[in-house]
């Protein structure tokens, strides 16, 4: 089964995650120049927000808006003029845990802070007071699938409405004891700044469909535990493609029984 393909360029590429703290960096383990070594997710202070959503910026804002920035700034796009499409499997895991500490006790007043930063939305919201984007927006969840559901729409939108459109797929961890029911081990994620034809800075064309092939696996054990155990990694096989600009079938997980798979071809 294959359904008909979407295609768009990517112009940039944003990435955080464990013991990769930016696209050049993870580009050169993806292509085998460097070992990959875990380490905790870094992440850069929101400099972009004025001081007063600053203080307020949880652990995921602080990875959405760099992954978003640098994926703008590596493709030469104004971050203002671009729809988004934001996804997630959980969004923010740290704030849902201290909501429920602080419902479980007697004073279940919850902060304003915390209460504004619980909806799914929260992030694309600190990206527009960030950005200065008033482009439209779309916010998704679908668990483990999220990356490929929000890669399909991001598609969509650039085919059909023939504009560009930036992608942010992440993922934050859950502290105990929620953790044990979703061990996601760290927060990551991957933002592609996408477009409906070539520019100078464009890195690859990608055609995506939908097929009941299975997903590919990556031949670096501790790679494979990334894409495995973070949800937005499960662009990982898409990315070693990239990295290696070479023309390419990739396979990523999506919803059960589909799977995606994604020509990828270097400019």
């Amino acid at each position: 089964m294959s359904t008909p393909a979407l295609t768009a360029w990517i112009d940039g590429i944003g990435l955080i995650a464990p013991g990769l703290p930016d696209w050049p960096s993870a580009a050169a383990v993806l292509r085998g120049e460097q070992p990959y070594v875990a380490a905790p997710s870094v992440l850069p202070a929101p400099a972009w927000l004025p001081p007063a959503e600053r203080r307020r910026a949880s652990r995921i804002v602080k990875l959405v808006l760099a992954l978003g920035i640098e994926a703008c700034q590596a493709g030469g796009v104004d971050p203002a003029t671009l729809a988004s499409v934001f996804s997630s499997s959980g969004a923010d895991g740290h704030n849902c845990h201290a909501l429920c500490e602080q419902l479980a006790t007697d004073d279940r007043q919850i902060s304003p802070t915390r209460f504004h930063n619980s909806v799914h939305n929260a992030a694309a919201g600190y990206w527009s007071i960030a950005a200065k984007a008033m482009t439209p927006c779309q916010v998704l969840s679908a668990y483990d699938a999220s990356f490929g559901a929000g890669l399909l729409d991001a598609l969509a939108q650039v085919q059909v409405e023939q504009r560009p459109v930036l992608l942010i797929a992440y993922d934050s961890e859950y502290p105990p004891p929620l953790f044990s029911k979703r061990p996601i081990p760290d927060c990551a994620g991957i933002a592609l700044a996408l477009a409906p034809a070539p520019g100078a800075r464009s890195l690859a064309r990608v055609s995506l469909q939908l097929v009941d092939q299975v997903a590919d696996v990556l031949a670096d054990a501790a790679l494979e535990t990334l894409r495995l155990s973070i949800p937005a990694m499960r662009s990982l096989p898409l990315l070693q493609a990239l990295a290696q600009r070479r023309d390419a079938t990739t396979r990523i997980d999506y919803l059960p029984p589909l799977h995606m798979a994604i020509d990828c071809a270097a400019c």
